[in-house]
């Protein structure tokens, strides 16, 4: 009897196992393999225009900068504003990222790159105001970022980036 139970519950825990394991590659698969959410882009064009909105109050750039989601970029990085040679300014953000927390990408991760993009098109170049400067702190800290430290914390790279009882 004992050994009839025994497999029985070896036999049920296998199955519950398969099952959460094809659930779990099946949402990875289909988060890689088709854009992000919906939901996700509506509130991504919403920060954008929130933040559109505060250059121009603050800084008098009216300048529309476009922020697109790539997943291409490597793991490592979150995002990136880009500045070509034609005078043009992107924004990137890291479609892989947005798996594991879709505020920090849009409460974080968007205003530190606009803040960049914003030293481009006030023609900031000088190597007292490149990366994280006072000025791009500054300028990040106005677009209402949450994180606008000069210098990493370690327990931000940790914690900041999952959110473990949040809505994602």
């Amino acid at each position: 009897m004992f050994l009839k139970r025994l497999k029985l519950f070896f036999l049920v825990t296998t199955l519950l196992a398969s099952v959460f394991l094809i659930s779990s590659w099946y949402k990875t698969y289909q988060f890689e393999n088709n854009p992000l959410d919906v939901k996700i882009l509506k509130k991504i064009k919403i920060k954008q225009y929130e933040l559109q909105t505060l250059a121009y109050k603050k800084f008098g750039v009216s300048r529309k900068i476009p922020v697109l989601v790539s997943n291409k970029m490597p793991s490592s990085l979150y995002g990136a504003a880009t500045f070509s040679k034609e005078n043009e300014i992107k924004i990137y953000l890291n479609k892989k990222r947005f798996k594991e927390s879709s505020d920090y990408m849009l409460d974080n991760v968007l205003p530190h790159e606009y803040a960049h993009a914003l030293m481009f098109a006030i023609n900031d170049f000088t190597k007292q105001n490149a990366g994280h400067s006072l000025k791009w702190q500054k300028i990040c800290i106005a677009l209402n970022g949450l994180k606008c430290d000069r210098f990493v914390k370690e327990d931000d790279i940790i914690i900041g980036k999952t959110n473990f009882f949040g809505k994602n």
